[in-house]
């Protein structure tokens, strides 16, 4: 877990372009200007590359925090193993 949360917060930090002492540990959807809907797609995107995950649609739409990101991601990759 500790692992996924550190290279996940540096995806957030740079699909977000957020300066490095961002609390990203507690961000939510629309807490910052750059996690819009656009900030979000990058950030998807960002997230499968890192990863070599594939989110379904209902996924996306209910990734609203980082905490929710690094639950998916554990999720998916446990179903990979």
């Amino acid at each position: 877990m500790a692992e996924i949360a550190g290279k996940l917060r540096e995806v957030f930090v740079e699909a977000l372009d957020l300066d490095e002492g961002t609390d990203v540990e507690n961000l939510k959807y629309r807490d910052i200007e750059a996690w819009d809907s656009v900030g979000h797609m990058a950030l998807v995107a960002a997230i499968e590359d890192e990863f070599d995950v594939q989110f379904d649609t209902d996924q996306v739409i209910d990734m609203s925090s980082f905490k929710v990101a690094t639950d998916m991601v554990k999720e998916l990759q446990a179903a990979n193993d």
